[in-house]
């Protein structure tokens, strides 16, 4: 069982508001684990068993970014307000709120690791460590692996999957009946999907602007403002020990993690064999162990 949340509450960014939780003492003397969730769009619910990494004596700190959850939804707000820089920004708002940003570890899952990487990038003085968790480093790199991937699927399918982006009703049952397929394949091969998964799933579906904004309709129909984003060029300025996590069966392919590895300095990369896009749900005791060796790697140093 996790231990119970020590704070939780929002925290003001501009007319905003970013609801976050903390499990453990910030003040415990090791730097507190900061999980930024993917999406964008979605919420801190499928991650919510990173909270058990508060044992090691780490804080864990959640939060859900603007627009979802329990932080300020913004359903009417146009797709040029949703920007990458937004989120950095929200981000370094957190921290200095937590009065955590003179040391902190930060974890990025899929979206989330791109957005740390960038956040990284920068040097901000108080990170300790960078965990990037089966995240692509470029969206047309990402796209490049759908396509392989969904050629992967039984024909019938992806025909039904294009015919629907093509006539653009990805909103019907057939549609979701044949995503389904490609998603407990290389998202969540837990089935039935975990509770966390499932709630951040459904978060998503009843309020999908910034997901449909930022990424599109499904984890591999991008057709939103990140489509042609990516971090590789400034992953070389990562100066911090970094993590590297994927599955095997993951959606973020091997040929997409491969520049983290190729440009941050020392980058160590963990494949968890049974996993695909989230193996702290797939694959959780192995997943606390190679977290928990991460962190107390980061604390001697």
């Amino acid at each position: 069982m996790s231990p119970a949340p020590s704070a939780r509450g929002t925290v003001p960014f501009g007319e905003y508001k970013t609801w976050y939780r903390v499990t453990g003492d910030l003040r415990s003397g090791k730097a507190p684990l900061v999980v930024a969730h993917g999406g964008p769009g979605s919420t801190h619910d499928y991650l919510l068993n990173l909270s058990g990494l508060a044992a090691s004596g780490h804080a864990v700190v959640h939060y859900d970014q603007l627009g979802n959850g329990g932080s300020t939804r913004l359903p009417g707000r146009d797709t040029g307000f949703w920007t990458v820089q937004l989120f950095l920004d929200e981000l370094d708002n957190l921290l200095r709120h937590l009065g955590i940003a003179g040391g902190y570890v930060l974890f990025g899952h899929s979206w989330g690791g791109m957005l740390a990487a960038k956040h990284a990038a920068a040097a901000p003085a108080g990170l300790r460590g960078l965990v990037i968790a089966n995240s692509p480093a470029s969206y047309p790199l990402w796209l490049q692996e759908m396509k392989v991937l969904r050629e992967q699927l039984p024909p019938e399918v992806d025909a039904t999957l294009h015919r629907h982006e093509t006539a653009g009703t990805t909103d019907t049952d057939e549609y979701f009946a044949a995503m389904r397929i490609f998603y407990d394949k290389h998202v969540c091969r837990v089935l039935p999907w975990p509770r966390d998964f499932f709630a951040s799933f459904m978060e998503i579906h009843h309020e999908p602007t910034v997901y449909h904004a930022m990424n599109g309709p499904t984890e591999f129909h991008v057709i939103g403002s990140l489509r042609d984003w990516s971090v590789e060029d400034c992953l070389a300025d990562i100066a911090v020990p970094t993590l590297l996590l994927s599955g095997r069966y993951d959606e973020a392919t091997p040929a997409t993690v491969q520049p983290f590895q190729d440009a941050i300095p020392g980058a160590r990369w963990e494949i968890f064999e049974e996993s695909s896009h989230v193996p702290h749900l797939e694959e959780p005791e192995r997943f606390t162990e190679v977290m928990t060796g991460f962190l107390n790697e980061v604390e001697k140093r």
